[in-house]
């Protein structure tokens, strides 16, 4: 029903995140994940965004990345996996690493998050792994090259704005960066973002 929110971040908590969009405010339920990336309360963000409709309740997830929210979906498409329990897993793992535990057949590397134990791990990987498989003749997700390397694009985010730049501006030019190219190094994606921040 919504693709995605953008307005001004309203506050933040670890598991919460209030966006206002035209003088309204939306209640999303967030991972860790997102929540470390977003930017300080005040800000502009860009949330995409999952409606989870119950007969007692309707529920709105927000993801920093297209990534994560099709994890998300995917994860809930799982027997006995509600979203609390995804939310859980990419609170715990980054998409591409759960991308890599499900395409390697390796549960254990699941076993630690909260929440999922050895039975609930295996049927992820059962369920999911043939549905990834699918969605990709080479058998990987084409995940944007920021979240493969999403160390990296962390690093290079905190360097610019530590030089004084906003978060957002800082996130979308080093998002369009590492999708051109994620083969460079933190310094190049550092330097390219410096260029391309300075031409807008």
């Amino acid at each position: 029903m919504f693709a995605y929110f953008r307005g001004r971040l309203v506050s933040l908590l670890p598991e919460e995140a209030v966006v206002e969009v035209s003088g309204i405010a939306y209640r999303f339920l967030i991972s860790a994940s997102t929540s470390r990336q977003l930017p300080v309360p005040g800000s502009e963000v860009l949330l995409y965004s999952h409606l989870s409709v119950r007969e007692d309740a309707h529920q709105l997830y927000g993801f920093l990345t297209e990534a994560e929210r099709q994890m998300f979906r995917l994860l809930i498409l799982t027997s006995g996996v509600g979203p609390k329990l995804a939310l859980a897993v990419l609170s715990g793992l980054q998409v591409a690493e759960v991308y890599d535990a499900i395409l390697a057949n390796t549960p254990e590397r699941l076993y630690g998050i909260t929440g999922v134990g050895k039975k609930t791990a295996a049927r992820i990987i059962l369920e999911l792994r043939d549905k990834i498989l699918k969605l990709s003749p080479a058998g990987t997700i084409a995940a944007p090259a920021a979240q493969l390397s999403s160390r990296m694009r962390d690093d290079a985010i905190n360097a610019l704005v530590t030089l004084g730049f906003s978060r957002v501006t800082v996130q979308k030019a080093v998002d369009s960066i590492l999708e051109k190219n994620s083969a460079l190094s933190v310094e190049e994606v550092i330097k390219s973002a410096l260029v391309s921040i300075h031409n807008s």
